[in-house]
């Protein structure tokens, strides 16, 4: 355990949720054998989610559908008694998963009672051996599907989604101006920052650095000269993070981290390539600021080893690719039994409003969270909130179910998606 590390997520994230998380457990060494870690984590993972509480009789699945208009995808699942419920799915990855969702778990969920989502979510999994499908073939449709029952759920009970899945901790969201930016030159990739930041107001920011997964840089040694340049542009009370996407050996991610660390970075995400969960915990081990990192990952064990091994100190499951918040607040969980923070990677043209719900739960949530931009495709309307941000923050919608609908005119524009 690296003692400077914890050291530097306390005093640099506590502020954030200082409230739910007291400081000793984020600051002091973890001291139990690797077996009582992992018994802890077990015993989490086996306690519910979803409050089944709000529901009296069974809701009973009549139909589960998938609608397209050219590449945009949403979810409808009716219930017996007629209670509707919407998502709005990944449409990127759902172009080429919508089979997976059609033919493999829309079949299962028909005739099941929505009350038992959690371990629905656990048959569908190996329901025609979908197992063999895991990562985004398999998750993206399971949180689509997920996200419609929860919505659905939800306005059944007259509750948001984050207080069917927890308590609400954090009824406003902080954001972090994400930019994506790679192949130009430091100088562009600035000026494109000033602009992001100096519209919505944030206080924080990430981008890239790297080639990502070990491809080389362009141009070379973009990332050593935009790490100094954008802290001092920024200024010392800014907060920055930086983003790799897997674009190191060992060595080199440790090198960089060195820098990173130097100019007093807040978080270095996935430093070497995604699975290389030995390597992870190399770099970790070696540096003292906090190693993000999950957006890739499919498997609940494999976080389980991430965290019990301290290889990730910010957990970063994302809602889609992972499956649902279902599976996420198990993480997210973990992570918290272990003085870590989650913050979730986001992704998706709606999946910010994923995020919020998801994040609103979490006593352990990061200070700032990740924003893309607003989804501008779809005409919605949210009674509780502008989904707008506003000086850095967007208030949560706390209406029932995912708080938002769609223009019923434009909804006339999507069919049904058969095979």
């Amino acid at each position: 355990m690296n003692t400077n590390r914890r050291k530097f997520i306390t005093t640099s994230l506590v502020g954030g949720f200082s409230a739910a998380v007291p400081i000793s457990v984020l600051g002091t060494d973890h001291k139990e054998d690797i077996g009582s870690i992992y018994t802890k984590l077990d015993t989490i993972l086996q306690q519910p989610v979803l409050k089944k509480e709000y529901f009296t009789s069974p809701v009973l699945i009549e139909s589960l559908e998938l609608l397209r208009y050219k590449d945009s995808f949403l979810c409808r699942v009716t219930s017996k008694e007629g209670a509707v419920g919407w998502s709005f799915s990944n449409d990127s990855p759902m172009k080429s998963f919508y089979p997976v969702f059609v033919n493999r778990l829309q079949p299962f969920f028909i005739g099941k009672d929505a009350r038992n989502l959690e371990s629905l979510l656990e048959e569908a999994y190996v329901f025609q051996s979908n197992y063999k499908f895991q990562s985004l073939a398999l998750w993206v449709p399971m949180a689509t599907i997920e996200f419609a029952i929860l919505d659905l759920l939800g306005r059944i009970a007259n509750q948001s989604i984050g207080q069917l899945i927890g308590e609400i901790h954090h009824p406003t969201i902080a954001f972090y101006q994400a930019n994506s930016e790679r192949d130009i030159t430091g100088e562009e990739v600035l000026k494109h920052l000033q602009q992001e930041v100096s519209a919505s107001k944030t206080k924080a920011l990430k981008f890239k650095v790297g080639g990502r997964m070990s491809h080389p840089e362009f141009p070379a040694g973009r990332s050593e000269q935009l790490i100094p340049m954008i802290r001092k542009i920024f200024g010392d009370d800014f907060h920055l993070f930086a983003d790799s996407n897997g674009s190191y050996d060992a060595k080199e991610a440790i090198r960089i981290g060195k820098l990173l660390q130097e100019y007093k970075y807040e978080h270095y995400e996935e430093p070497v390539p995604f699975d290389w969960y030995e390597e992870t915990k190399q770099v970790a081990d070696a540096l003292t600021i906090p190693i993000a990192g999950g957006e890739q990952e499919s498997s609940m064990h494999n976080f389980r080893w991430l965290i019990a091994h301290d290889a990730l100190q910010i957990v970063q499951p994302d809602v889609y690719y992972f499956g649902g918040m279902i599976r996420s607040k198990r993480v997210a969980r973990m992570a918290e039994a272990m003085g870590k923070v989650c913050t979730p990677h986001i992704s998706g043209g709606l999946g910010y409003l994923y995020m919020m719900h998801f994040v609103s739960t979490l006593p352990n949530a990061g200070p700032f969270h990740e924003f893309k931009g607003n989804s501008k495709e779809l005409p919605l309307d949210c009674k509780t909130s502008s989904l707008l941000i506003v000086d850095g923050v967007i208030q949560v919608p706390t209406g029932p179910g995912c708080g938002v609908t769609v223009d019923p005119d434009y909804l006339k524009k999507y069919k049904v998606v058969t095979s």
